[in-house]
C-alpha cells in the first residue's frame, strides 16, 4: 500500500480559508445531509482529561476524529485539544489521508458558528468576544472574512473589558469561546436584536449563558437530540423550565432558509461540535 499523506496544521491553515470553510458547511447542509442520523460522539474520561472519538459519513467520504482534551495544556503553552483525523474513501473504506486534528477543530468550529448566524451578519456590527484563545481568534477571523465589523472587543475573567455592561448593551453580536461552567454575563443587558454564539462546552453540566437568555431567545442548535444530550446551556435551561425543548431550531433549517432568524428578540446559536463538521473540513483540506 502506498504511503498515506499527512496534512499538517500549517497546510490546513494555508488551504482552508474561513470563507471556504463556511461555504463548505453550508453546502453540505443544503445538499440534504441528515445530521440527526449520524453516530454520536463518544467521550471517554482519562487521567488528565478526555478522549473524544468522532466517526462520521457524508455523501462523499467517511472519517473519524480522535481527540484528547487536556484542561491543563494552556498552562504548558499547548492547546487544550490535541489529536488526529483519519479520512477514508467512502466506497473502499481504505484510508486516504491523516490530518492534524486540533487545527481542523480550529477551522471548523467558527465556520459552523458563522454559518448558523450568517443571515444576521452585517457590516459595521459591534462584536463582544468572551475569550482570547484560538477559538475566540478564529471566530473573529471568520467573521471578518464575511463582513466588516465596526468594533471587536475581547474580555476574559482575568482581563475584563472596561465598561462591560455598556459593551453588552451596544453589541450586535456576543461570541462566547470559554471553558466557563457558569454564565458569563447578565443577559438582561443584551439588546432585543442581539445574536449570541456559545461554543465553549460540550458537557450537560456546563454553560456559558443563563437560562433567562435561553428562554427569551430564538435558540438554534446543530441537532436537537445532540443539544438535549450535550449542550449544558440547553439542558440546564430546559430543566429550569425556562426553555421549551420543542422550540429548538436545527441550524440546517436556517442554512436552507426554512426558518428565518428573528430580529425582534435575541438569537442564540449553541454549538457542541459534531463529527460531520470535521469530515467536511477534512475533505476540503485533503483536496487542497
Amino acid at each position: 500500500m502506498s504511503a498515506i499523506p499527512y496534512v499538517d496544521a500549517e497546510q490546513i491553515r494555508a488551504s482552508v480559508t474561513p470563507t471556504a470553510a463556511v461555504e463548505a458547511i453550508e453546502a453540505e447542509l443544503r445538499a440534504g445531509l441528515d445530521v440527526a442520523s449520524l453516530p454520536p460522539r463518544s467521550a471517554v474520561p482519562i487521567s488528565n482529561g478526555q478522549w473524544l472519538i468522532m466517526p462520521s459519513e457524508t455523501t462523499t467520504a467517511v472519517g473519524i476524529k480522535c481527540l484528547t482534551v487536556a484542561p491543563q495544556n494552556p498552562a504548558r503553552g499547548l492547546t487544550r485539544i490535541q489529536g488526529l483525523y483519519i479520512l477514508y474513501d467512502r466506497d473502499t473504506l481504505a484510508p486516504t489521508a491523516v490530518l492534524e486534528g486540533s487545527s481542523l477543530t480550529e477551522s471548523r468550529t467558527p465556520a459552523v458558528s458563522i454559518a448558523a448566524i450568517r443571515p444576521r451578519l452585517h457590516d459595521g456590527m459591534g462584536v463582544l468576544v468572551f475569550g482570547d484563545g484560538p477559538q475566540a481568534l478564529g471566530h473573529v477571523e471568520t467573521l471578518r472574512a464575511l463582513v466588516r465589523p465596526g468594533w471587536v472587543r475581547h474580555t476574559t475573567r482575568s482581563h475584563p473589558a472596561e465598561n462591560l455592561e455598556r459593551l453588552l448593551a451596544e453589541a450586535d453580536a456576543v461570541i462566547c469561546c470559554t471553558s466557563a461552567r457558569e454564565p458569563l454575563f447578565d443577559s438582561s443587558r443584551l439588546r432585543d436584536d442581539a445574536v449570541v454564539v456559545a461554543m465553549g462546552s460540550h458537557e450537560a453540566e456546563a454553560r456559558e449563558l443563563d437560562s433567562a437568555l435561553m428562554g427569551r431567545a430564538q435558540v438554534v442548535v446543530e441537532d436537537v437530540a445532540t443539544a438535549l444530550r450535550e449542550a449544558g446551556d440547553v439542558v440546564i435551561a430546559a430543566a429550569e423550565r425556562a426553555l421549551d425543548p420543542g422550540s429548538l431550531i436545527a441550524m440546517s433549517q436556517v442554512v436552507t432558509g426554512e426558518v428565518a432568524l428573528a430580529t425582534d428578540r435575541p438569537v442564540v446559536f449553541k454549538s457542541v461540535g459534531m463529527a460531520w463538521e470535521d469530515l467536511v473540513i477534512a475533505e476540503l483540506a485533503a483536496r487542497a
